[in-house]
């Protein structure tokens, strides 16, 4: 096959995979999903001849790298409204969320959201994506023994932080303790 073919062929097998990546990376702001998968496939366009057989984890790679500079686009376009004053609160509107708003299985992206970029990265790409671990490897750019020692220490990490947030309900009372708050 050619070049081209392989591009059409990557595209057509692995564009919604590449979108939900993209989609639950972006929380919250779908507008930008579409953006960054197109830039994706448009680095795979200008990168066809470099396409691996199995392009997937590649792509993965690519989006990283897209979504990076996606985020630090929006970080720069908030500070400037910031500065500018034309934010929702400075208007008078400010949105709260009541308890009933909570999400099932909250505190599992809770825990997952107070660990570093990087172990979240590797836990998203192995329980999210589905990858394994030498796909992993390709997606962040490291050997094989390097992505499985992230993976190691990112579970090791998230267990701590679920240990850390798990209420613990005293048998006498009734009464329920956050574990690691100091309010034991």
């Amino acid at each position: 096959m050619s070049n081209d073919e392989n591009f059409a062929a990557a595209y057509r097998e692995h564009y919604w995979a590449v979108s939900r990546y993209v989609a639950r990376r972006l929380d919250g702001r779908a507008g930008e999903v579409e953006e960054v998968v197109a830039e994706v496939f448009m680095v795979a366009w200008r990168r066809r001849a470099d396409l691996p057989s199995s392009p997937l984890p590649w792509l993965y790679g690519v989006a990283r790298n897209c979504l990076a500079n996606a985020v630090r686009g929006h970080g720069r376009r908030r500070r400037l409204v910031d500065r500018l004053g034309n934010d929702d609160t400075a208007h008078g509107r400010h949105i709260a969320e009541g308890p009933e708003t909570e999400t099932p299985g909250a505190w599992v992206h809770e825990a997952l959201a107070r660990l570093s970029a990087s172990d979240q990265e590797v836990l998203r790409l192995t329980a999210w994506e589905e990858l394994d671990i030498d796909e992993v490897a390709v997606a962040l750019g490291c050997g094989r023994r390097a992505a499985t020692m992230r993976l190691h220490r990112a579970r090791r990490r998230l267990r701590a932080e679920i240990d850390r947030m798990r209420p613990v309900v005293a048998a006498d009372t009734g009464t329920h303790y956050a574990r690691g708050t100091g309010d034991d």
